[in-house]
């Protein structure tokens, strides 16, 4: 069984008012990239993946009278997949929901948040984040969906994440700058943490536990780290907890364990100010410790690092056309 995370960017972008796919030559929100080249792209991208269950991070819209299931179910007819119902979580108003495209034929799946000690996603956090003796209240602007999934070996709980940004956006100098990251800083790791006690409490229940998308971070990705300590993914992952209660994702493990040689990467973005590209390990499949062995593989899609992708050349240019993120999937057996 294939699962697969992809942030897709401007998605909601690539449908008219009535939730139908605009494949014509306008701009999309991609630059120098038409809808039409972009939906293409996409379907090359997700044809390729065949997976029985893909997290789409910044799927179509939900709010101001849009319906984002039925315009990612629509993309999903007209790309002729196999992943074709759809399930959505908590709506949010940034444009960018968190849903997951499904083969019924495969696995059922529900958004199924449970009251497990820690508060759920469409709720506040409460923790102090500046270490001022004061609480402080954490709030998801993109709720993480929580599915229950029934698959061909057993229940699964699935989360899927796009944790916040931690680009400065809005600083006008260097000292807004230091001051926006570092804040930002904080309330991505306030996410992570309320992310980990939520899977501690499906760990203590006995569950089998996937954690799959964008966690906006991985080890060594800017000079602030070093305030905090860890990354936001090593808290996902529980890498200060007992092995029984880690999870496991192979592309976090190589990034931690050498900070000096070259760590996969998920995502490329172009700087405009210094005319360059930065690439970066962002997304990512989670999994339990009961799952590890059924773990056959862990793939990157990545045009110029995965020999498969670079081999297909019209797979190679629909991934650097569909989005700056790259898809990354993982088969499990179901034997």
């Amino acid at each position: 069984m294939r699962l697969a995370t992809y942030n897709v960017e401007w998605f909601h972008k690539l449908f008219d008012d009535d939730d139908a796919l605009l494949r014509d030559d306008g701009w999309s929100g991609r630059w120098n990239v038409t809808r039409k080249s972009q939906i293409d792209a996409l379907v090359t991208v997700f044809q390729a993946l065949d997976a029985d269950a893909i997290l789409v991070v910044e799927a179509p819209d939900t709010s101001r009278g849009h319906d984002g299931a039925v315009a990612l179910g629509r993309f999903a007819a007209h790309a002729g997949l196999r992943a074709r119902e759809v399930l959505a979580g908590f709506p949010n108003h940034t444009q960018q929901e968190i849903m997951l495209l499904y083969d019924p034929d495969v696995l059922s799946a529900r958004h199924d948040p449970l009251d497990l000690g820690a508060p759920r996603f469409d709720g506040e956090f409460s923790i102090d984040l500046d270490i001022d003796a004061t609480e402080d209240l954490v709030v998801f602007s993109k709720p993480p969906l929580e599915a229950a999934l029934d698959t061909p070996f057993g229940p699964i709980r699935l989360i899927g994440v796009h944790v916040k940004s931690k680009a400065p956006h809005g600083a006008r100098n260097d000292a807004d700058v230091m001051r926006l990251a570092i804040a930002n800083r904080r309330k991505q790791l306030a996410q992570c943490i309320w992310l980990r006690r939520r899977v501690e409490g499906h760990l203590g229940a006995g569950e089998a536990v996937i954690v799959a998308g964008d966690l906006n971070d991985g080890p060594g990705l800017d000079e602030y780290e070093a305030l905090f300590g860890r990354s936001g993914m090593e808290i996902v992952l529980g890498t200060a907890a007992e092995p029984a209660r880690r999870l496991f994702d192979p592309h976090g493990a190589q990034a931690l364990q050498s900070r000096l040689s070259a760590a996969p990467t998920t995502s490329r973005f172009y700087l405009r100010h210094e005319k360059r590209f930065l690439q970066a390990l962002l997304d990512y499949i989670m999994v339990s410790p009961d799952l590890r062995d059924r773990a056959r593989r862990w793939h990157i899609w990545h045009p110029f690092d995965d020999p498969e992708c670079w081999g297909r050349t019209d797979l190679r240019d629909a991934l650097l056309t569909a989005s700056d993120h790259f898809p990354v999937s993982l088969d499990l057996d179901v034997t």
